[in-house]
C-alpha cells in the first residue's frame, strides 16, 4: 500500500500555506482518511490515482468550484471525486473538510465482490455538494474517532469499509457507452468467485484457478487482472483476510482455526499478513470489534 503522502489530492492540500492537517491514518486495504482546515485558497486536483470521497464538516459556504461558481458549499455536502478527474476549487473563508481516500484496487474488489460486476463495467459519478444525510453521518462518526489509538483505528478502519460500500452501492453505475474486449467471461468470473469463496481453507494454485477457465497460467493471469482490477493472488488474499475479520467479529473460534479456515498455513503467518493488512494483530481486532 502506498504512503498517504504520495495521494494526489493529499498532497495538493498538503502544499498549500493556507491549509492545516488535524489528523490523517493508513487504514489498511487501500483506506486512507485525512481532516484539514483550510481558508482562502485555490487549489487544482489533475487525474489523481485514487478515488477520494470528501464530506464539508463546517463552513465551506464560500467554497465552490471554478467552473462552477454559482455552486456553493455548505456543512454536511459531500464531494465524489473519481481516480481521473480534473477539478479546481475557490476557497472562500473557512472550510472544515474530512477526506476518505480509495485506492483502485479495493474499489474493483467492492464492484466485484459487493455488485457481481467487473470493475471496468463500473464508474463512480463525479458529484459536487451532495446531499447524502446517511453517509455525512458516517463521516461525522469518522472525525469523532481517535485515529492515533489502536483500539480506535480498527473501529475508524470498519466505518471506512462500510463508508466505501455505501458509496458503492450510491454512486457507482455503469460507463457509458462502453465496450469490453478481453478478460474473462462474465459466467468465467461468476465461477471463479463461487469457487474461490468455498475453498479459501485450501491451498489454491494458478493453475488449478486457471483450469477452470481452460486457459494457461499466463493467459489466465492476465485476463484474471483485466476482469478483477487486480492480480489473482492479491484478490485470494482479499477474500481470505475479509474472511478472517468476519470469523473473528461474529464467533468465539481460536486463533488457529481461524487461521486454517482461511488458509494461512499457521498462526503466525495469519498474523504477520493480518498485521500487514490491517496495522493490528487478529487478537488486537478481536478485542475491539467483536460484539
Amino acid at each position: 500500500m502506498p504512503p498517504i503522502e504520495s495521494i494526489q489530492v493529499f498532497q495538493v492540500l498538503n502544499s498549500s500555506p493556507h491549509a492545516r492537517l488535524e489528523q490523517y491514518a493508513t487504514l489498511g486495504d487501500g483506506l486512507m482518511a485525512a481532516l484539514w482546515n483550510n481558508r482562502h485558497d485555490l487549489r487544482e486536483y489533475h487525474a489523481p490515482s485514487h478515488h477520494t470521497l470528501s464530506c464539508y464538516i463546517a463552513d465551506g459556504t464560500g467554497t465552490f468550484r471554478r467552473d462552477q461558481p454559482g455552486h456553493k458549499g455548505a456543512p454536511g455536502k459531500l464531494c465524489i471525486l473519481p481516480a481521473g478527474h480534473e477539478s479546481a476549487w475557490v476557497i472562500n473563508g473557512e472550510i472544515r473538510l474530512a477526506h476518505l481516500y480509495v485506492s483502485p484496487e479495493q474499489f474493483a474488489l467492492g464492484c466485484v465482490t459487493l455488485l457481481d460486476r467487473e470493475p471496468r463495467e463500473m464508474q463512480l459519478h463525479e458529484n459536487t455538494f451532495l446531499d447524502d444525510a446517511e453517509q455525512a453521518g458516517l463521516f461525522q462518526k469518522l472525525i469523532r474517532m481517535n485515529w492515533a489509538e489502536p483500539g480506535e483505528r480498527l473501529l475508524t478502519s470498519s466505518l471506512a469499509h462500510e463508508m466505501l460500500s455505501h458509496a458503492l452501492l450510491n454512486q457507482v453505475g455503469l460507463r457509458d457507452g462502453l465496450r469490453l474486449k478481453g478478460g474473462l467471461a462474465p459466467h468465467m468470473r461468476r465461477q471463479l468467485v463461487d469457487f474461490i469463496e468455498t475453498h479459501l481453507a485450501d491451498p489454491l494454485s494458478l493453475g488449478q484457478l486457471a483450469g477452470i477457465c481452460a486457459l494457461s497460467e499466463y493467459h489466465f493471469a492476465r485476463m484474471f487482472r483485466e476482469s478483477f482490477g487486480l492480480p489473482p493472488h492479491q484478490y485470494l488474499l482479499a477474500r481470505r483476510l475479509a474472511h478472517a475479520r468476519h470469523l473473528l467479529r461474529h464467533t468465539s473460534r481460536p486463533l488457529s482455526d481461524i487461521a486454517l479456515a482461511c488458509g494461512f498455513a499457521s498462526a503466525s503467518h495469519f498474523s504477520n499478513r493480518f498485521r500487514q493488512a490491517m496495522g493490528a494483530t487478529p487478537g488486537e481486532y478481536r478485542m475491539a470489534l467483536a460484539p
